[in-house]
């Protein structure tokens, strides 16, 4: 996969061992990870994120949970989702092992939330035409990132974009449509996660 205006929603690996993944047409290095015999599902209801072993609170979009969620209304979308790939800052924090894909953010990485471009909810790296949201920020919350995959088999424009399971803020505000939980319980979860991984969201 890879501005007019870039709205700000808000080191590369080197010690591990390297593999290739491919999102949406772009191959990049991630970071190779351990494997495991069973991936865990997650599930947010009423301001928690449960899964097998435990729980931990969780906030929403602002818009609160819908099952026909539309681009911009704040809401998070309601349903039984993959849980894709992860990105995170290796120069903030350290991943733990997991089989899930993960790779090193970069500064140019964003993602389109144009419902007209022919990109839109997917992975792109700057400069790009179309209206994005940058993955490298100023704040904590993407550090630490899994792509819920929402609208992305098949994409319809409109029906909303970058719908990511990453880290809350100290004040647990609600978001623009993600899921976000604490940085450690996040942290926590990550290695019980693989291919196969999902994540259902209920009001």
């Amino acid at each position: 996969m890879s501005v007019k205006p870039i709205r700000e929603r808000g080191p590369r690996c080197s010690r591990r061992a390297l593999v290739g993944l491919s999102l949406a047409g772009l191959t990049f290095p991630v970071a190779g990870r351990a494997s495991q015999t069973a991936a865990i599902d997650l599930s947010y209801r009423a301001g928690s994120l449960s899964w097998p072993a435990g729980s931990t609170r969780a906030t929403i979009g602002r818009g609160g949970v819908r099952a026909s969620k539309r681009e911009g209304d704040l809401a998070t979308p309601a349903g039984d989702f993959p849980l894709t790939e992860g990105f995170y800052r290796a120069d903030r924090v350290r991943v733990p092992s997991t089989a899930l894909p993960m790779r090193a953010l970069e500064p140019d990485d964003a993602w389109v939330d144009d419902p007209r471009d022919a990109q839109y909810n997917r992975f792109v790296r700057l400069p790009y035409p179309a209206h994005v949201e940058r993955l490298w920020r100023r704040d904590e919350i993407y550090d630490l990132v899994v792509v819920v995959g929402y609208n992305l088999s098949p994409t319809i424009a409109g029906a909303g974009s970058a719908i990511f399971l990453h880290i809350a803020r100290e004040s647990f505000t609600p978001t623009v449509g993600c899921v976000a939980i604490e940085r450690g319980a996040l942290l926590r979860i990550l290695p019980l996660l693989g291919p196969g991984s999902r994540l259902r969201i209920e009001a």
